[in-house]
């Protein structure tokens, strides 16, 4: 059994239904009175290495830092879409066997990008929790075409990472996505009351890496492509919440180049809210 989710991009509703046949995101329910989102296939296994090849040569000539594909791929018709800035190779940085890109505006690509955040923040249940999965799943799908949908190209980008073994490219392309990043260009004032000289920040948030591929510093990589968009896209300071208990990831970001700037009044954990921690790097 599979679960269809059709979402309404004029009233930014999301509806799930189950069915035995057809493609995600590829129908629109019976009688529909607005537009519907559709996304268009990606390219089969056996295409993806000319396709990647192709893409590659693309970017050499002229670069990045747009989309990794049309917008009009997802329905997106933008008027004055232009790059942002160009880069000599398809990736934002190469590190430790990964390389990170914006996200390719396909439906195979975006999808796994919801499985893979999902992967990373779903809460286990005792019952049903693959069924429950699949909703988190699709929830995450939802605000991902959301954002792409409303945000200018300058302002959001969703950054995946892959591995880029030029001694095994089919086994890579096979691979996938194995860790993704949200970067977003805020204005909240609880986070620049805590920060110097800036009116605008980027705002790191749904970092994820698949389970089997944790610990291989491909969050690292990801951190790193941050830096670099924010170079990029003329933003000297990255910000980030992590909650208080978890030293962890603390520790990650800390060595990225975060300072913590603000921690969560303590009233906050007795009535039951866990604290977060507010965290900031400057590009130097």
């Amino acid at each position: 059994m599979s679960i269809y989710l059709y979402i309404d991009i004029n009233n930014s509703m999301a509806f799930l239904n189950f069915s035995s046949a057809g493609s995600i995101l590829s129908r629109a329910p019976p009688s529909s009175p607005t537009p519907w989102f559709k996304l268009q296939a990606a390219p089969r296994p056996r295409e993806r290495l000319k396709f990647e090849k192709g893409r590659r040569r693309k970017r050499r000539r002229g670069g990045l830092v747009c989309c990794s594909s049309p917008a009009k791929e997802v329905g997106l018709e933008r008027e004055s879409e232009k790059c942002i800035d160009v880069v000599e190779d398809e990736y934002l940085v190469r590190e430790y066997g990964w390389g990170v890109r914006r996200m390719a505006q396909v439906e195979k690509e975006m999808r796994s990008v919801a499985h893979v955040q999902a992967e990373a923040f779903h809460l286990p249940v005792v019952l049903f929790n693959n069924l429950f999965f699949e909703f988190f799943k699709a929830e995450v799908l939802a605000a991902l075409i959301y954002k792409i949908r409303n945000s200018p190209p300058d302002r959001y980008a969703c950054l995946v990472a892959e591995s880029v073994d030029a001694n095994d490219a089919e086994r890579a392309a096979e691979m996938g996505l194995v860790g993704v990043v949200d970067v977003t260009v805020q204005r909240d004032e609880d986070v620049l009351k805590h920060l110097q000289g800036v009116e605008e920040y980027l705002y790191v948030s749904g970092i994820g890496v698949l389970k089997k591929f944790r610990r291989q510093r491909v969050a690292t990589a990801l951190l790193q492509a941050c830096d670099k968009l924010a170079i990029l896209w003329g933003f000297n300071s990255l910000a980030l919440r992590v909650y208080e208990d978890d030293s962890a990831a603390q520790n990650l970001y800390a060595n990225a180049g975060y300072k913590v700037v603000f921690v969560d009044p303590h009233w906050l954990g007795l009535i039951g809210r866990k604290r977060r921690v507010l965290m900031d790097a400057t590009m130097s």
